[in-house]
């Protein structure tokens, strides 16, 4: 892989992340359109690792608060809303997590087609395009109960469908139950941190026992173009959504879904 296109395959995963859109779709059709280029499992591990990187970052007074004050409830410290809001993040994961164990040969295999792509991207774009007109509401994170959090955890699962959209389900899913725009994304992105990271460990794991070939000038490249890009998506993400909404990014994916299902079909 040269720089150009480690460049824009990380201008792919840093824009599309945490937009709901899949990435996992638009890695898969740039790597195609780029000369059916497979990315390769360091690439992906470094790619992802910039997303987090970026993410954290973003986030870091949230997590610093929510990490200091859940270790201190632990300790048998006062319970606050930022300890219970870690609790919901760890609980949130669970579901994406297990299914993702036992579902990954499936998610890597037969469901990674274009056309299920394309029906995914259309039918929970309309999912999206419904919740944020019928479903949006003024709660917060912070008002989450324990049955809401597992509704959006097993919703999170459902991104195992290529073209599904991990952030665009969760979102989904938490519009439904009444959250506002802006919440729903920021639970949204605190929720991928932990699955980000574990997926990145898993990935890493099996990078160790096949070696790379990969060489790191290129990884460097695609760590920091993934990175850059991440951050800035989320800054102005969430301040687009609040005066706008989902309804651009529910057309983006009907568009998308009907050429696919157009071209592949």
């Amino acid at each position: 892989m040269d720089y150009i296109t480690a460049f824009w395959l990380a201008l792919v995963q840093g824009f599309t992340e945490f937009l709901p859109i899949s990435s996992q779709a638009h890695l898969v059709l740039a790597g195609q359109w780029l000369g059916d280029i497979y990315q390769g499992l360091e690439f992906d591990v470094i790619l992802h690792a910039g997303s987090l990187v970026a993410v954290v970052y973003y986030f870091r007074k949230e997590i610093f608060t929510m990490s200091r004050d859940w270790f201190g409830a632990l300790a048998g410290g006062e319970k606050t809303k930022d300890s219970k809001l870690a609790w919901w993040v760890i609980i949130g994961t669970i579901p994406a997590g297990v299914l993702g164990l036992i579902f990954k040969d499936a998610a890597e295999g037969v469901l990674r087609g274009e056309v299920i792509m394309g029906i995914a991207l259309i039918v929970f774009g309309l999912l999206l395009g419904l919740a944020d007109w019928k479903g949006r509401g003024t709660r917060d994170e912070y008002s989450l109960s324990l049955k809401d959090v597992l509704i959006i955890g097993f919703a999170q699962a459902l991104a195992l469908i290529p073209g599904t959209s991990r952030s665009g389900i969760t979102m989904t899913a938490a519009l439904f139950l009444g959250m506002s725009r802006e919440s729903a994304a920021r639970f949204s992105f605190l929720l991928s941190i932990p699955i980000i990271a574990a997926a990145g460990l898993l990935l890493t794991i099996d990078l160790l026992r096949n070696g790379t070939q990969m060489g790191w000038d290129v990884l460097l490249v695609g760590f920091v173009v993934s990175a850059i890009s991440t951050y800035v998506c989320i800054h102005y993400f969430l301040a687009f959504i609040k005066r706008i909404g989902m309804q651009p990014f529910v057309i983006y994916r009907l568009v998308l879904g009907g050429l696919l299902l157009w071209y592949f079909l």
